[in-house]
């Protein structure tokens, strides 16, 4: 059983990939996964994801993100939804493409009030997309998440509850690999 990273943020190491792997850390271990989780770094694919026809690189990307069983997307907040990077990505996905994931939506909002934009907006892709959503998505104040990824544990009393109750959803639906 596998945990995947997909940070959609065009900046590489930025805080959206910190928050993204500390939050894969806290639901692998309520979904009852080891804690390892694979990244796949947006930033590092964007030159080539509008492309004629998906790349090696974008192909590999893609398979890895439809072929996980945990799957955590973060996103920095741009216009009150996710990136357009991470919706060029996620485009590239067939019909029903994330059948079977189940899938942990993050987003790193600037101020409160974006905090809605991750169950208005990004909550909705996912389940298009065919995956299992079985907790409400995570926003995170950017200036909560530290820059350097060595101090992610900072987050830990933020991510620690909302694991808690989550548990028990992303247990059963990671074990079943249903879509909803």
């Amino acid at each position: 059983m596998s945990t995947t990273v997909l940070v959609g943020n065009p900046r590489p190491g930025s805080r959206t990939s910190t928050a993204a792997g500390a939050v894969a850390r806290h639901a692998a271990r309520a979904a009852g996964l080891p804690p390892h989780a694979e990244v796949v770094e947006l930033a590092d694919l964007a030159p080539l994801l509008l492309s004629p026809g998906p790349t090696l690189d974008v192909r590999s990307a893609l398979d890895r993100v439809s072929g996980t069983d945990l799957l955590v997307v973060a996103s920095p907040t741009r216009k009150a939804t996710y990136s357009g990077l991470l919706k060029v990505f996620l485009d590239l996905l067939p019909h029903r493409g994330l059948a079977g994931v189940t899938a942990v939506p993050v987003l790193l909002t600037a101020s409160p009030p974006h905090t809605l934009a991750v169950d208005a907006h990004l909550r909705p892709l996912l389940l298009e997309l065919g995956a299992t959503v079985p907790a409400p998505g995570l926003a995170l104040l950017r200036d909560t998440v530290p820059e350097d990824p060595g101090h992610a544990h900072l987050l830990d009393p933020v991510l620690a509850p909302w694991a808690d109750a989550a548990a028990r959803g992303l247990r059963a639906a990671v074990r079943s690999g249903t879509t909803v």
